[in-house]
């Protein structure tokens, strides 16, 4: 089988045992165990518009060993079926989209001769089970126009500028997490599904390493809107508990706080009209109590700052 799937059934050595003896709990014999290779990714250009560059490759090569095979992705510990037991960066004389030699990262695998593993054997054995696909963590995603951070800049991933494509190239890897059996990767002759940042990470930095420059910008106007919501509540909730205080002398100020933190903008609205009369009443005065339009003033003047 060429290598562009995976080389089935390699014999297996005793320098290759001992590797794959590393990570198996009892001495596994060399009957007990079926081996195959695989493509993990490359640094060509893929359907995302988007490549690993040869560093990554390298790092890759190094996490995946020890590295778990599964299904679709999907993590779950009874779908666990090969273990990646060494791997390494190959090099050839052709050339990617982007102009430099093409690399990509073969990794050799193992799995037990079972009965359950039978019909999997075979489905690779022949050339069913063959498209494979990788979850790793990039830190860095540049764009292949600017070099600035892709997504931020105002080139798009799959259009040409100057005759150039624009793709993101995705370096600084920390985390390789399994590769996974699929039946359409995104890498065309592997498959690659890729996480960015450190552990989940937040909705920006998700928009920002996936979205477009309109997105990051659309983004950024609503936690401008939240910024301005959030000032609002905080200025009626200090209002209602201003206006609790004088209406109320025996009240704790720290219940007070713990009353209006937990409340929203139609209950804070409806306490500051309760209170404010009683504060009004209590007085013998028109108390100023405002209404949530000059308090949003306020906030607006008091965000902008």
């Amino acid at each position: 089988m060429s290598e562009k799937g995976k080389e089935a059934g390699i014999a297996v050595t005793a320098e290759e045992l001992a590797r794959i003896n590393r990570f198996a709990k009892k001495e596994l014999r060399a009957e007990e165990v079926y081996t195959f290779a695989v493509k993990l990714c490359d640094n060509e250009v893929d359907r995302d518009f988007e490549r690993f560059d040869r560093a990554a490759l390298e790092k890759l090569s190094e996490l995946f060993v020890g590295r778990t095979g599964i299904f679709d992705h999907s993590w779950s510990a009874g779908g666990q079926t090969a273990r990646i037991y060494r791997a390494e960066v190959i090099e050839e004389e052709t050339r990617t989209t982007a102009g430099d030699k093409y690399c990509w990262c073969k990794g050799w695998a193992y799995m037990l001769r079972t009965e359950k593993n039978a019909e999997l054997i075979a489905e690779i054995e022949g050339g069913i089970k063959k498209e494979v696909s990788v979850g790793c963590s990039a830190a860095k995603r540049s764009c292949s126009i600017c070099g600035k951070d892709a997504g931020l800049c105002e080139h798009e991933r799959g259009k040409y500028y100057g005759g150039k494509l624009c793709y993101a190239v995705l370096s600084d890897i920390t985390d390789a997490y399994e590769w996974s059996f699929v039946a359409v990767p995104a890498q065309r002759a592997a498959g690659v599904v890729k996480r960015f940042g450190q552990g989940e990470g937040s909705l920006k930095a998700m928009v920002r390493a996936c979205g477009s420059r309109a997105q990051v910008r659309e983004l950024e106007e609503l936690e401008k809107l939240s910024a301005l919501g959030k000032s609002y509540l905080g200025a009626l909730r200090r209002e209602v508990r201003r206006l609790m205080l004088v209406a109320d002398e025996t009240l704790d100020g720290a219940v007070a706080e713990s009353v209006t933190e937990k409340l929203g903008e139609r209950e804070l609205l409806e306490l500051k009209k309760a209170f404010g009369a009683r504060a009004a009443k209590k007085l013998g005065t028109n108390v100023q109590i405002g209404n949530p339009r000059e308090v949003r003033e306020e906030n607006e003047r008091e965000f902008c700052v």
